[in-house]
């Protein structure tokens, strides 16, 4: 301005002179374009087809070995900022190193199989499937770790002494289920018989003291395992095999150090009082006596605070759930969620109900994209994506997006069983929970974009088994559908990539084949592609008036 110039002056001939050069490139273009030969079209598809395929190449490259596409990676890491975008990637990586930690601090192998803490009753739940459905809900595979299991836990190396628990020892060995039975049976008369010892009381005397010791434990919870065909009848059982349990676990425990044959038999009949204790625990909850149930098993968990190996806590939090004692279940998890622990399904996501349940009746989809999360819903979250990243089979069953069966005997952690195993029992406590599964249905999905592809990485947790698939399969039914790690499908580049490489390629053979032919097909379809635009033009022209057109035409 103080030169006597204004803007005005000096943008007005600036923007003619785009213009004008704009019109002189489209017109030279146009004539270069109309003196080119069928040859120029050919080498020209050939070229780019050539191109889009190394693209395709190197991209596929990329992502097989790092789990991403290179020209998302690029954008998201590079024009993403630049358009005021928020780079997590410093976030991720953080987690990222927590869960190599973890990962480092995990040594189960992984495809352990477990044995389920909340497995069913061959008789009273298994075998009354069977005669509604028809369906066997037990795999050959599932009962023959159960055998033996018990034949590892019930058994040990001096039962030949006792005539009892040797025929015990062969039927846990049993396939057949009605020989199993029977020698039980045979091993409770055994036992009845050679157990009256005969005592004189004077030894002039003919009164005797018939003296009944213990009856045989095993055979008695064999029966009310599967011979018993209602809860009720299994408990009493159970109760039998209670008393004759703890008589041998105190008279075995004051044996115990008198040798290595002692000591064995003091550790099987530890077994056996335990899994008595606990199946006495689980009928009494069946049959509602939850309050009586969490009593056993806080009892059992303090008699015997090493056999954490029959993770009795899982039981003990599904029966405080449904007393809805949230504060014991969060002292339960307190105690059992540490990281020097094997994770399960049952405590990742009970930790996630126990933070969803503070913010989930109040959560909305719609209020939290526009004011964003909170702390309490941002915990909330992070503890379902937690909980999905360990197993991420559980949500569909409890979404009921699929439907359940009966879960198996024994389980794989991650896997579809262990999934199926907790969602059985407990479906009915997220439901209870108002807005739980709403919250778990708008943000579960997230997870599998959070963590790092391909499966050989984690985030929170050690990476995820390829196996379990191959495992479940073996555990479960041949009628139910075994659930799969949810794949990640390819980026949107390599897919546009590998169709403009199909697409080019076949452009540069029938144009290199058909030239002329090519021609034509290129004219109808660039006259089609023009068509609306030709259209608009002469409603225009019809529209203004003639001369205002021309002189337009000709600026």
């Amino acid at each position: 301005s103080t030169a006597g110039i204004s803007f005005t002056d000096i943008l007005i001939p600036l923007l003619f002179f785009s213009l004008s050069l704009f019109f002189f490139l489209f017109f030279s273009v146009s004539m270069f374009l109309n003196t080119l030969t069928p040859k120029f079209y050919v080498a020209l598809t050939g070229t780019s087809s050539l191109i889009s395929g190394l693209i395709l190449i190197f991209e596929w490259w990329y992502f097989r070995k790092y789990g991403t596409s290179f020209i998302e990676q690029v954008s998201v890491s590079h024009l993403r900022p630049l358009l005021g975008g928020v780079d997590n990637n410093s976030s991720n990586n953080s987690n990222s190193s927590n869960g190599d930690s973890d990962s480092n601090r995990q040594s189960v192998s992984e495809c352990k199989v477990w044995r389920n803490p909340l497995n069913l009753f061959r008789g009273a739940e298994y075998n009354r499937y069977t005669w509604v459905t028809g369906r066997e809900p037990l795999t050959y595979y599932d009962m023959n770790l159960s055998a033996q299991d018990h034949q590892t836990f019930f058994t040990c190396d001096s039962d030949h002494l006792r005539p009892a628990d040797a025929i015990m020892q062969k039927a846990w060995r049993e396939r057949n289920p009605q020989a199993r039975i029977s020698a039980a049976h045979e091993a409770l008369e055994i036992n009845e018989i050679r157990s009256r010892v005969e005592v004189p009381l004077i030894a002039s005397s003919t009164i005797w003291e018939i003296k009944l010791l213990p009856k045989c434990a095993t055979a008695y919870i064999l029966l009310a395992e599967e011979e018993a065909t209602t809860i009720a009848e299994a408990e009493k059982l159970f109760k039998q095999a209670l008393k004759a349990g703890d008589g041998c676990y105190r008279r075995s425990q004051q044996l115990q150090h008198h040798g290595s044959q002692y000591e064995a038999q003091h550790r099987r009949d530890t077994n056996v009082l335990v899994y008595i204790k606990r199946r006495l625990a689980m009928c009494a909850r069946r049959l509602g006596r939850t309050r009586e149930a969490v009593k056993m098993m806080r009892d059992l968990m303090k008699e015997f605070p090493l056999l954490s190996m029959f993770n009795i806590h899982e039981n003990l939090l599904e029966a405080l759930l449904e007393l809805q004692a949230y504060a014991d279940v969060q002292a339960v998890l307190a105690k059992y969620d540490d990281i020097s622990l094997p994770k399960s399904a049952t405590i990742c996501y009970t930790a996630a109900l126990l933070k969803a349940r503070a913010v989930s009746d109040k959560f909305s989809p719609e209020a939290a994209s526009r004011r964003g999360l909170s702390t309490a819903e941002m915990n909330a979250v992070e503890a379902i994506h937690r909980a999905v990243e360990f197993n991420p089979h559980v949500p569909k069953y409890l979404l009921e997006m699929k439907s359940l069966i009966l879960p198996p005997e024994h389980i794989l952690k991650r896997g579809d069983s262990e999934a199926i195993a907790y969602a059985f029992f407990h479906l009915a406590h997220w439901k209870r929970v108002e807005g739980a599964l709403n919250l778990l249905h708008c943000t579960w999905e997230g997870t599998f974009r959070m963590i790092p592809y391909p499966l050989e990485k984690g985030h929170l947790f050690y990476p995820y088994p390829i196996c379990t698939e191959t495992a479940d399969r073996e555990l479960l039914p041949s009628f139910h559908e075994v659930s799969v790690y949810p794949k990640k499908e390819l980026p949107f580049f390599i897919l546009f990539t590998a169709g403009l490489c199909s697409f080019t390629a076949m452009l540069a053979l029938l144009t290199h084949q058909f030239p002329e032919l090519m021609g034509v097909f290129a004219k109808a379809f660039l006259s089609t592609l023009f068509a609306p635009l030709n259209f608009v033009m002469e409603k225009v022209e019809s529209i203004l008036p003639s001369s205002l057109w021309h002189q337009l035409t000709r600026i």
